[in-house]
């Protein structure tokens, strides 16, 4: 089973679009999307967690990813594949 990934974000965000996007490209089609601009105690949540008011904030199984930008970061340094291929026992 491959990781589960998990996205704050809201309905017109282009970092969260694009992020999306390069996890499609990496093979992750199933992404919970948590809509914060729909459900303010999402946002709350999304805050306690992450320390970011901004999105979206990213997780991979429980691994904070953070932003989009860290995102891309975590692929260029070869890092976002082997966190996308965890399995679990």
């Amino acid at each position: 089973m491959s990781a589960h990934v998990r996205m704050y974000a809201t309905g017109v965000c282009p970092y969260c679009v694009r992020a999306e996007q390069l996890l499609n490209r990496k093979g992750v089609l199933a992404i919970e999307k948590v809509r914060i601009d729909l459900d303010p105690d999402k946002r709350d949540e999304m805050m306690k967690l992450t320390g970011r008011r901004t999105v979206p904030q990213i997780f991979i199984d429980d691994y904070h990813v953070g932003g989009c930008d860290d995102l891309y970061a975590l692929d260029r340094e070869g890092k976002l594949d082997p966190l996308l291929a965890a399995t679990h026992s």
